[in-house]
């Protein structure tokens, strides 16, 4: 497999995405970047190349270290790759970012508003 690996079967054995459709689909639509460069599908990884995925408002960025076609479990996935220093930074720092936002519909009961939350609601709106 020195020749490389289509870059949509390694991102589905790697475990960033549930399916090969669901890898081709980021892809195409430019979530998935190697070099800072947009790809097509049949695009070959190598060992070495720094991939930029985007999966919902998620971003790794990961170095190719191993190369499979087969998805296997978890740690074996793991193995094909290593996330850069910097991503992982950017990610630590945006779970703690989002550990200290609070969701303004939190404090409401479930389902529609109840007419004492929508005072609430009117007096916070009246306020800012």
């Amino acid at each position: 497999m020195s020749e490389g690996l289509r870059i949509d079967k390694w991102l589905w054995a790697a475990r960033f995405f549930k399916t090969r459709g669901l890898a081709q689909d980021a892809i195409d639509h430019g979530r998935v970047l190697v070099g800072n460069e947009r790809v097509k599908l049949s695009r070959p990884v190598r060992l070495g190349d720094e991939i930029l995925v985007r999966i919902g408002d998620h971003e790794r960025a990961v170095i190719v270290r191993g190369l499979s076609d087969r998805r296997g479990p978890a740690p074996e996935a793991q193995r094909l790759y290593e996330e850069t220093p910097e991503s992982i930074r950017k990610r630590v720092e945006e779970q703690a970012r989002r550990a200290l936002f609070q969701e303004p519909a939190q404090g409401f009961e479930h389902g529609r508003p109840t007419k004492r939350d929508r005072r609430r609601i009117d007096r916070v709106r009246a306020d800012s």
